[in-house]
């Protein structure tokens, strides 16, 4: 399976090289935009057969990335962001599918209305035009974004981590051929060919008016780098400082199973679980069992002086470790009075990414959801659930935490603007 890009290391012509994919992406966005859903469809299902069909090239070039962080030392939880399987890939496989199967935005008409003067108006939803994702570990980041651009008749340019760039390459070679079978421009989805960290300023610095929004999917640094130096509009998403909040009416056996999934299921997910806290009403029966039943799993505990005292092992909790994402099996744990102060405490502290509460009351599960100012807020489930494949949107460019355009999982429908049909039948304006 060849590399549609040639891959280049330290090019001196640089910017030379970005400004001709962001021209290409730009000429290909127009064709995009005018597309039928069934022509952007073919492709679709055409990449989900290249990626089930190239699995084993996938998974051998992935195993050379992995086997290179493992040698630097990489932990454990970044490990596993990087890491394909072949349940992995079927599951690419398989958000490539769904994503076909939705609804196309494009065209949508959201809203109509008839002036007095008999104008008619209508708002109508549109691509965003060139769309650059900067994203770190996570290659199957290039299918999902690569897909979600695609249906939402956007052009995306992908510059992935040097960690993936093998795995990304791989899956890219996979899109390219979904493209070339639908007859549409190859430059649809780029994938930035050169590990050269210059590459991403360029991206931020707009590449002459070439890209119309950027989407970081990373760690803190990249996120705060982007907002820093952006000259372009940004999807924000910020750390996922995620709380579960066990209330003093919630079900014990199933806060653990909550709180054990939200934490351990995957640890270096976004949606991991960072913070668990725990109503003092009921501590006396809920804190120790759910403190054991983390600890024994291979988690480490930080707590409060009544946490520590619930269990030897845990250990004291620092004031860092209330804003910290952790990313690993570590977890902060508090006891609270009651849903107010969970509230207070998730919005000193959190980052308005996903936050979750136990309880069987309905008025305080009520509270929680409407005071609670995340992008996404759940009652009685995990914050693993945090996620555009479980809100059945196939796949996600990443969690957007601001509060403009986008919020929470940005799926193809988040990738469009809109713009005003007027219909008219000779009316001037007086």
């Amino acid at each position: 399976m060849n590399a549609p890009l040639k891959a280049i290391d330290g090019n001196a012509d640089l910017p030379a090289l970005m400004n001709d994919l962001a021209i290409r992406a730009r000429a290909a966005a127009r064709t995009l935009a005018l597309a039928s859903p069934e022509q952007k469809n073919q492709a679709l299902d055409a990449i989900e057969r290249a990626i089930r069909a190239h699995a084993a090239e996938i998974l051998a070039a992935n195993a050379e990335d992995v086997a290179e962080v493992r040698a630097s030392g990489a932990t454990s939880a970044f490990i596993d962001r990087l890491t394909l399987t072949p349940a992995r890939i079927d599951a690419m496989a398989d958000g490539v599918a769904t994503v076909r199967a939705i609804a196309d935005p494009v065209g949508i008409v959201t809203e109509s209305w008839q002036r007095p003067n008999g104008m008619t108006i209508e708002r109508v939803r549109v691509p965003l035009g060139v769309v650059a994702v900067i994203f770190e570990s996570r290659p199957n980041v290039a299918a999902d974004a690569g897909v979600l651009c695609l249906k939402s008749g956007n052009a995306v340019i992908l510059r992935g981590g040097s960690d993936s760039f093998r795995s990304c390459r791989a899956i890219h070679t996979c899109l390219v051929e979904g493209l070339r079978e639908a007859g549409l421009p190859e430059a649809a989805i780029t994938l930035v060919p050169t590990r050269d960290r210059a590459a991403v300023g360029l991206l931020l610095g707009g590449l002459n008016g070439g890209v119309d929004v950027i989407v970081p999917r990373g760690g803190k640094s990249l996120v705060a780098r982007v907002e820093a130096e952006a000259r372009v509009p940004v999807f924000a998403h910020l750390e996922g400082v995620n709380h579960v909040y066990v209330d003093h009416a919630a079900n014990l056996e199933m806060a653990k199973s909550i709180v054990l999934n939200a934490k351990m299921r995957r640890p270096g997910v976004c949606g991991a679980a960072e913070t668990l806290l725990v109503d003092r009403a009921a501590a006396s029966a809920n804190l120790k069992p759910l403190v054991q039943m983390l600890i024994d799993a291979g988690c480490e505990v930080r707590g409060d002086d009544a946490v520590q005292r619930a269990d030897s092992r845990v250990k004291p909790a620092s004031d860092e470790d209330w804003d910290t994402e952790y990313e690993d099996a570590i977890i902060a744990a508090k006891v609270v009075d009651g849903v107010s102060e969970a509230i207070a405490h998730i919005h000193d502290h959190g980052s308005h990414h996903t936050d979750a509460i136990v309880t069987d009351d309905e008025a305080t599960a009520r509270k929680f959801l409407n005071e609670v100012d995340s992008a996404i807020v759940l009652h009685n489930a995990s914050t693993q659930f945090a996620d555009g494949g479980e809100f059945g949107f196939g796949a996600e460019i990443g969690i957007a935490t601001g509060k403009f355009h986008a919020r929470g999982p940005v799926g193809a429908e988040q990738l469009t603007s809109f713009k005003y049909r007027v219909h008219g039948t000779g009316q001037t304006r007086p």
